[in-house]
């Protein structure tokens, strides 16, 4: 976004979130808009009946079989044989209605437990009609003003059994009531625990493959891009908007310092030790505008190649991006990558079935989207061929360690003239987004190509700490001659290893 656009966009940002009226998606079980996919992956748009309008905030299933599907609206519908291959045995049932927004759902024994703006629900079905007929309070210890934007997502149970919340600012910008801009631990036993402020607008939650928690925030005031950040308990996510609520619980020690706007966030975190450095940047356009839901590949194998690597839809650009996470220092950063696109509508939420396909809940409601419709459930599908890709890209103490999901062809991939590589950082300030600053641009000294031809090792003249250093491929075959699939990668470094692997 331009300086000279931001004005205008607060402005009329509220405006543009009005109700709007939506045509319904109707006809059989057929390829989508990413028909345009190469035959990797097929994504096929599910039927939905005249009437229900199918803003996808969440999703979970209830048997290997039956998906729940929330709206925005306020509903949440049974999508009976979800997995049918003849439309006509696919069935929409009304489980729940009268709702505020459900963008989160878990299931635990017969409850179904959702977010609303305003509360943690849970719900049941007791007469085993098909709809719910118990709904119960979990906890509500979190304030709403009734402002468009108080958006609230929620997760699944992590490893203790806890639900985990994530509240937006005030119309993205304020926090005008209790933990607006914070994330929120409800236990089993419903106790409220504030777990993480420096929240500004979120569009997602989820665990990766070892439980911890990440959630995705977009670009404004304090987020120069999207990027994809750890909720590490006591951890400050970068925006002190919502930093006042510090007066009302004592969880989380005392306040941070505030940042300086106009710094960087790399500095800044040198000076705060609660600050947690955003551990994936999406590079603004390149990579999306909205980042949204987020889904842990744990299919082993259903879904490709990409098993324990994290998804993260761009509710914009109607794509689902690549993660790929590593630790490092005790830091999590890692590379982010071009993955699915062509979806009909804007993506905002992700679920795997149990058979390891991938089910895509779009709107584009207040936002617009490439997709084009109004709103969409879609699935997506593996059919059995590996791309050929970058499957990992690691940080080393001089450079980076790809891997490959297929052999590469050993004179391109060993030609420094193969890549292409330059580095760059966003402005950490309270004004709204960021340019990309601070470019550079390393030097390829020599590329290492392993003899089985999965790993290169690239040797650079420098790397610089808190900066996306984006990596093109152009140049790169493999060993049966193909490009990749997607030749970029772009990987945020917050740390450099201390010893060479």
């Amino acid at each position: 976004m331009t300086p000279q656009t931001v004005e205008s966009h607060s402005k009329h940002l509220k405006a543009a979130r009005c109700w709007v009226s939506f045509g319904i998606l109707l006809g059989s079980l057929l390829l989508s808009r990413a028909a345009d996919l190469p035959a990797y992956y097929k994504t096929l748009t599910l039927p939905v009946p005249d009437g229900v309008v199918l803003e996808a905030g969440s999703m979970q299933w209830l048997g290997d079989d039956t998906l729940a599907v929330s709206t925005r609206l306020g509903d949440i519908y049974l999508v009976e044989n979800a997995l049918a291959e003849r439309p006509s045995d696919v069935r929409f049932q009304q489980y729940a209605s009268g709702l505020h927004e459900v963008l989160g759902m878990a299931l635990k024994d017969d409850w179904l437990y959702c977010v609303q703006r305003c509360e943690l629900t849970r719900m049941k079905d007791e007469d085993h009609d098909g709809r719910a007929d118990v709904f119960e309070t979990v906890n509500d210890d979190w304030g709403i003003t009734g402002d468009y934007h108080e958006y609230a997502f929620s997760s699944k149970f992590d490893g203790e059994g806890n639900i985990w919340i994530v509240l937006c600012l005030t119309g993205s910008f304020t926090s005008e009531t209790d933990y607006r801009g914070w994330c929120l631990r409800v236990t089993p036993e419903g106790k409220m625990i504030p777990t993480c402020s420096g929240i500004r607008s979120p569009g997602g939650i989820g665990m990766n493959a070892l439980g911890d928690v990440f959630y995705t925030d977009n670009q404004g005031v304090w987020n120069g891009t999207c990027g994809l950040k750890h909720l590490k308990p006591g951890g400050f996510m970068g925006n002190p908007t919502g930093n006042r609520w510090y007066t009302k619980t004592d969880t989380l020690g005392p306040r941070p310092l505030d940042p300086v706007s106009g710094s960087r966030m790399h500095f800044e975190a040198s000076k705060i030790p609660e600050l947690v450095p955003t551990a994936v940047y999406f590079p603004y356009q390149k990579m999306g505008q909205s980042a949204s839901g987020i889904v842990c590949d744990e299919t082993r194998g259903k879904f490709g190649p990409f098993e324990g690597q994290m998804l993260v839809c761009d509710q914009t650009h109607s794509t689902v991006m690549r993660v790929d996470l590593e630790m490092v220092n005790g830091v999590y950063q890692g590379a982010c990558y071009p993955f699915l696109k062509g979806y009909d509508s804007g993506n905002l939420s992700l679920e795997f079935a149990p058979d390891g396909s991938l089910f895509v809940g779009g709107t584009d409601r207040g936002w617009g989207a490439r997709g084009g419709k109004p709103f969409a459930l879609q699935r997506t599908l593996w059919m059995g061929e590996t791309p050929f890709e970058v499957h990992t890209m690691r940080a080393r103490m001089d450079g980076f360690e790809l891997s490959f999901t297929k052999p590469v062809d050993f004179e391109t991939a060993s030609d420094p003239a193969s890549y292409t590589i330059e580095t760059y950082t966003y402005i950490y300030q309270s004004g709204y987004g960021s340019p990309e600053v601070d470019q550079t641009t390393p030097r390829i000294q020599s590329v290492t190509v392993s003899q089985d031809g999965l790993r290169a090792r690239i040797k650079l003249d420098h790397l610089q700490v808190g900066h996306v250093h984006e990596l093109k491929l152009q140049g790169i075959r493999s060993k049966a001659g193909n490009p990749l699939w997607n030749p970029s990668a772009y990987y945020t470094l917050n740390q450099i290893p201390k010893d060479l692997l």
